[in-house]
C-alpha cells in the first residue's frame, strides 16, 4: 500500500514536470480525455521561459531539478522505449549523471565503515574526487603493492543515497499502479513489473561488490580476446559501499580528435567494439548494458577499456537462439522462419496466424536489403521488429529491450569513430561463428547434452516430488471432505488489509486535497 508520503512526492513530481513543461512531451493520441484534460491544464502552469525552450531535453531537465534518484529512474526508463515511447526514450536519453561532488570527509566514513579499516591504513594517498554520479563519485588513490606505489581508481558510493531511493521508488509504484489502472492499453507493458526491475536493478548498482563481481566476471569471460578488456578488481579494498580497480590510463571514446593523435586506427576500433558486444552477448549471454562513450577508454596498446559496470544484461541460451536466428533469417530474407521464432520461443501467442507475422516482417526486412550495408542498422532493425509485434500482442521482454538499447548505444559510438562504418561485414565473423556452432549439428549435440542433464536432476528428485505430491492428494482429499476454511490469523489478516486500505484511501484524498488548495493559493 502506498503512505501519504508516496501521494506528497508524486504531487511534487507532477508539480516540476508541470513548471518545465515537460508533458508537452508527452504524446497525447493514446490518452484518454480526462488525462488529455490534464495535460493541458498542466501547460498552464508551465514558467513562461520554459514554453520557449527546445522541447526536446525538457524531460530531462525536469528530471535533473527532482534529484539523484530521479536521475537513475529516468536513465533506466531511456532504456526501456516500449515502455515510455521512443520519444521520451530518446529525451531521458539526455540525461547527463553528472553530480556536484560530495565532501571528502563523508567518502572517507563510507569507505571506513564498509572496510574496518582506516582511508590512511588502505591508501598511501587519496585525493579529491575527481568525478560525482548519481549513485557514487571516483576518487584516485595510490596504494602499496610488493613494495611499488599503484595508482587506482576508487568509488564510493553517495551517503544517504539507498534510504532517498527507498522512498523515491514508493512513488514510481504509485505511478505504475495508476498507470495500469487508468490506461489499459498500457497493462501489456507490466508497469509494475518494469518498477520492480527498476528497484532490483538499482539496489544491485548500489552495492559494490555485485559491481566488482561484475567486472570480475566479464574479465574472465575475455581473458583471451583481443581489443578489448575491463579493470581489475581490488578485493581487499571493496565493500558494499566501496570498489577499487585498476587505474585506467587512455583516451576517452568521445574524444575524437584525441584518439587521432595517439595513433589509433577509427574503423578498427569500430570494428573491436561491435565485435566485443556480439560475442559478450552471443557467446556469454552477460553484457556491459551501459557502454556509452564516457564508459569506454583506448589504452596505448589500443585496447577498448570498459569501465562502470552498475548495469549489465543477460540472456539465457533461448534468448540468445532467438536473437541470432532473427538476424540470420533477415540476412537470408527467410522472413517465414523469423515468424516461427517467434511462435517457438512463445514470444507471440499462438492464436495469431503465423503467416500473417511473417508478412509483418517481411515489411521490415524488404526495405532495408535495398539499401547500402554501411547505413542498415540492427539496432533500427530490432527496434521496427518490437513495434510490429506489439500488433501481435507479444509481452514485453526486459532482457531483449536492454539489449536492443545496449545495441542502439554501441553502434552510435561505432557511427561516431567511422560514419560509413559496414556493421554487417564487421559482425559476420562473430554472428556467423554463433550461427555455425548452436544452429548446426553441434546443436543437436548440445541439446541431447542438456536433457540428459535435465534428466538426470528430475530422476535425483524423483523421490521427494512423489512425497508432495502424495502431501498435496491428501490435503485435496481433506478439502473435499470438510470444505475450504480459513483459520482465525487469516481472517484477521484479511480484516485488518481491508481496514488499511480503507484508511489509506482517504488519508490519500485529504493530502491531495490540501496540496491542490496549496498550489492554488501560490499561483493566485
Amino acid at each position: 500500500m502506498s503512505t501519504p508520503g508516496a501521494y506528497f512526492r508524486l504531487v511534487r513530481i507532477g508539480w516540476v514536470l508541470a513548471r518545465e513543461d515537460a508533458f508537452a512531451a508527452v504524446p497525447s493520441e493514446h490518452l484518454p480525455p480526462l488525462a488529455r484534460f490534464v495535460q493541458r491544464l498542466a501547460g498552464l502552469l508551465a514558467r513562461r521561459k520554459a514554453r520557449f525552450e527546445v522541447r526536446s531535453g525538457r524531460l530531462a531537465r525536469a528530471v535533473e531539478r527532482l534529484g539523484p534518484s530521479y536521475v537513475k529512474i529516468g536513465q533506466f526508463l531511456a532504456t526501456r522505449p516500449d515502455v515510455v515511447g521512443a520519444e521520451l526514450a530518446a529525451d531521458l536519453s539526455l540525461l547527463q549523471d553528472r553530480m556536484a561532488t560530495f565532501p571528502e570527509s563523508e567518502a572517507r566514513a563510507a569507505i571506513e565503515g564498509s572496510l574496518g579499516r582506516s582511508v590512511d591504513a588502505l591508501f598511501v594517498e587519496f585525493s579529491e574526487a575527481m568525478a560525482a554520479a548519481s549513485i557514487a563519485q571516483v576518487h584516485p588513490a595510490v596504494i602499496l603493492r610488493d613494495g611499488r606505489r599503484e595508482r587506482v581508481a576508487v568509488k564510493v558510493i553517495r551517503p544517504g543515497v539507498r534510504q532517498r531511493f527507498a522512498a523515491d521508488i514508493e512513488a514510481m509504484y504509485l505511478v505504475s499502479r495508476m498507470q495500469e489502472r487508468f490506461l489499459p492499453y498500457t497493462r501489456r507493458l507490466r508497469p509494475v513489473e518494469v518498477t520492480k526491475t527498476l528497484e532490483q536493478t538499482t539496489k544491485v548498482e548500489m552495492d559494490l561488490r555485485l559491481e566488482a563481481a561484475a567486472l570480475s566476471e566479464l574479465g574472465e569471460n575475455t581473458r583471451e580476446d583481443s581489443g578489448f578488456r575491463v579493470p581489475k578488481v581490488d578485493w581487499e579494498r571493496t565493500g558494499r559501499d566501496v570498489v577499487t580497480m585498476e587505474w585506467i590510463d587512455g583516451v576517452k571514446m568521445s574524444d575524437i580528435e584525441g584518439l587521432r593523435a595517439a595513433g589509433h586506427d577509427l574503423n578498427t576500433l569500430a570494428e573491436a567494439l561491435i565485435q566485443s558486444f556480439l560475442r559478450h552477448t552471443l557467446r556469454d549471454g552477460f553484457f556491459h548494458a551501459d557502454m556509452h562513450q564516457g564508459n569506454l577508454f583506448v589504452d596505448g596498446a589500443g585496447h577498448i577499456v570498459a569501465v562502470d559496470m552498475g548495469i549489465v544484461g543477460r540472456l539465457g541460451k533461448k534468448e540468445r537462439r532467438f536473437l541470432a536466428e532473427i538476424l540470420y533469417g533477415f540476412i537470408t530474407r527467410d522472413y517465414q522462419r523469423v515468424a516461427d521464432v517467434h511462435f517457438e520461443a512463445g514470444y507471440v501467442p499462438s492464436h495469431h496466424d503465423a503467416a500473417s507475422f511473417a508478412q509483418a516482417i517481411r515489411a521490415i526486412g524488404e526495405p532495408i536489403h535495398g539499401q547500402p550495408a554501411e547505413t542498415i542498422s540492427m539496432a533500427k532493425l530490432l527496434t521496427l521488429l518490437f513495434e510490429v509485434t506489439e500488433l501481435f500482442d507479444m509481452q514485453t521482454r526486459p532482457e531483449l529491450v536492454m539489449l536492443q538499447k545496449t545495441m542502439v548505444v554501441v553502434e552510435g559510438v561505432a557511427r561516431t569513430l567511422n560514419p560509413r562504418f559496414n556493421m554487417w561485414k564487421a559482425s559476420e565473423p562473430v554472428v556467423g561463428k554463433w550461427i555455425r556452432d548452436n544452429l548446426g549439428p553441434k546443436r543437436i549435440v548440445s541439446d541431447l547434452r542438456d536433457g540428459l542433464h535435465a534428466a538426470l536432476r528430475v530422476a535425483e528428485a524423483a523421490p521427494e516430488i512423489a512425497a508432495r505430491t502424495e502431501r498435496f492428494s491428501a490435503e485435496i482429499m481433506a478439502m473435499a471432505e470438510n470444505g475450504l476454511r480459513f483459520d482465525p490469523e487469516t481472517a484477521e489478516a484479511i480484516g485488518k488489509a481491508e481496514a488499511r486500505h480503507t484508511r489509506s484511501g482517504r488519508v490519500a484524498l485529504w493530502v491531495i486535497a490540501a496540496v491542490l488548495i496549496y498550489i492554488a493559493w501560490q499561483l493566485a
